[in-house]
């Protein structure tokens, strides 16, 4: 079972708008524009989120746990999307390789493993930060009063 807009309380566009918004630092990233650790870094992790958040707190949707899982899913989406596209622009045109005994393993095989791993791990962190996400919203629904 599926839930749809009236559950989620935002239709589809508005979901991909959101998870959207935290797009920006995907690419900044991965095309060395931004670095960890900087000021500008951290309002393009943050601020995103803090839309989210916000547009939960606005909106009041019946499930805002789940709306914001399903954002953060839509951004893991994204975030996959990016860093496949932007691979051999991250790595500078020689991508990594993997040590040890798998090294010796042809490199086109190295590659499509590492790339597999780096979507599952873009899904999973974008799953992780809709349900933190959410669970902050969820909190914040349940004291913050609503507006009238």
């Amino acid at each position: 079972m599926t839930a749809g807009p009236r559950a989620l309380g935002f239709s589809r566009p508005v979901l991909v708008g959101l998870a959207v918004l935290a797009a920006p630092r995907v690419v900044l990233h991965d095309l060395d524009l931004v670095q960890e650790g900087t000021f500008v870094n951290a309002l393009l992790v943050f601020v995103p989120l803090v839309c989210w958040i916000a547009a939960v707190l606005w909106r009041r949707p019946p499930r805002p746990f789940l709306t914001l899982v399903v954002v953060g899913a839509i951004y893991g989406v994204f975030l996959a999307t990016g860093h496949q596209l932007l691979w051999s622009a991250s790595f500078d045109g020689a991508g990594p390789g993997l040590g040890g005994n798998l090294a010796e393993v042809d490199p086109a095989v190295q590659e499509v493993m590492l790339r597999t791993a780096a979507v599952l791990s873009s899904l999973v962190t974008g799953v992780v930060v809709g349900v933190v996400t959410g669970a902050v919203a969820a909190l914040l629904c349940r004291v913050v009063p609503q507006r009238r």
